[in-house]
């Protein structure tokens, strides 16, 4: 009689910057599963932004294309996504230029806005802002 044994799911990957590869999808479950494979202080800046933005947009959609979450109003159509690299999480504003005041960090798009977090540097109050003004704007269509 052969055993059974238990297969042990295998954490994702991590790609380059401490970036998890989580398999594309649609919900919650995804962008969870994203934030609880990041290591160190990254993952608590990734649970506060992701926090925030329910916060601010109650109901967003949100989905993780690219090894990255997005987060949208509009079915199919995104405001932000996240991104972790070695030193800092990008969030990038697809709509940035038009938010008051636009984020520092700028693109070769130019209506495209970065706001790189570092360790303990997450401006809860100005990314809610920010975060409001987004989600009224058009978007990117992905």
């Amino acid at each position: 009689m052969a055993s059974a044994k238990k297969t042990a799911k295998a954490a994702p990957k991590l790609l380059s910057g401490d970036n998890p590869q989580i398999a594309k999808g649609f919900g919650d479950a995804p962008v969870t599963a994203y934030i609880a494979a990041i290591p160190g202080w990254k993952q608590d800046v990734a649970r506060r932004i992701d926090a925030a933005i329910v916060r601010a947009v109650p109901g967003v959609n949100k989905a993780v294309k690219w090894n990255s979450p997005f987060y949208g109003v509009e079915e199919g159509r995104w405001f932000l996504s996240v991104h972790c690299f070695a030193k800092y999480v990008k969030v990038t504003f697809f709509d940035g230029s038009s938010l008051k005041p636009p984020p520092e960090g700028t693109s070769k798009y130019p209506q495209v806005r970065y706001y790189d977090v570092r360790e303990g540097e997450l401006d809860e109050s100005q990314f809610e802002k920010w975060v409001k003004q987004a989600s009224k704007l058009p978007g990117e269509r992905m």
